[in-house]
């Protein structure tokens, strides 16, 4: 059944865990042990450096970004079984499904079962399946992102306040369907939430900033 398909393929890709794995085949170490414990291309970057970093980064944007693209070649399908309207219904929303892979995406790469469902705070997937669904959106959230960064040098707060800024952008910017605005505003919900360890560090005043670098130990 396509929906179901659609479902298991959005977690199944989203999962994928980069970050692990491209610390495995450049260093053999396990990213789960070395600098902030997050599977993810940040900390990849400062525990063992830029390239592989940058390398982790793309393989999340491209999942998340894979994710959504075939969710809409499976909704699009000639067999997909629901039939579309233009109510508010959600099964019958082509918006509902999309953004649906969309935020199954981003939590299973939080949430991987590979990793014991220990993974990654979801920024960098978020970012491929915005811009697989609304390209203009990710212009505007990446703008924040560095109007944010530049001003304080905290790469979580500009994560964070750049998700944030998703929902807005689609409502008002791009004038996205009803259910592309809600499901962002769970997506947004679920990366600040797993900013928890920072958004401590933050109000202690202990966050590093941009630059401050952590060897791998």
């Amino acid at each position: 059944m396509l929906p179901a398909a659609l479902i298991l393929s959005a977690y199944l890709i989203g999962s994928i865990p980069f970050s692990y794995l491209v610390v495995r085949i450049v260093a053999g170490a396990d990213i789960r042990k070395h600098g902030s414990r997050n599977v993810g291309a940040t900390n990849v970057a400062r525990t063992f450096g830029k390239l592989p970093g940058i390398i982790a980064l793309m393989l999340d944007i491209a999942k998340g970004y894979g994710a959504v693209a075939l969710a809409k070649w499976l909704v699009s399908r000639p067999e997909w079984p629901l039939p579309i309207a233009t109510d508010a219904s959600p099964w019958h929303s082509q918006s509902f499904w999309i953004a649906l892979a969309a935020l199954i995406a981003v939590l299973a790469h939080m949430f991987p079962v590979w990793l014991r469902f220990h993974g990654g705070k979801g920024v960098a997937t978020a970012t491929g399946a915005f811009l697989a669904m609304e390209p203009m959106t990710i212009a505007a959230g990446v703008i924040v992102f560095l109007i944010v960064l530049i001003a304080t040098r905290f790469v979580s707060l500009a994560s964070m306040l750049s998700s944030a800024s998703i929902p807005i952008f689609l409502h008002y910017l791009v004038h996205a369907p009803f259910w592309s605005v809600v499901l962002s505003i769970f997506i947004a919900i679920a990366i600040i939430a797993k900013h928890h360890s920072n958004i401590a560090r933050l109000t202690q005043g202990t966050e590093r900033r941009m630059g401050e670098r952590r060897d791998p130990s």
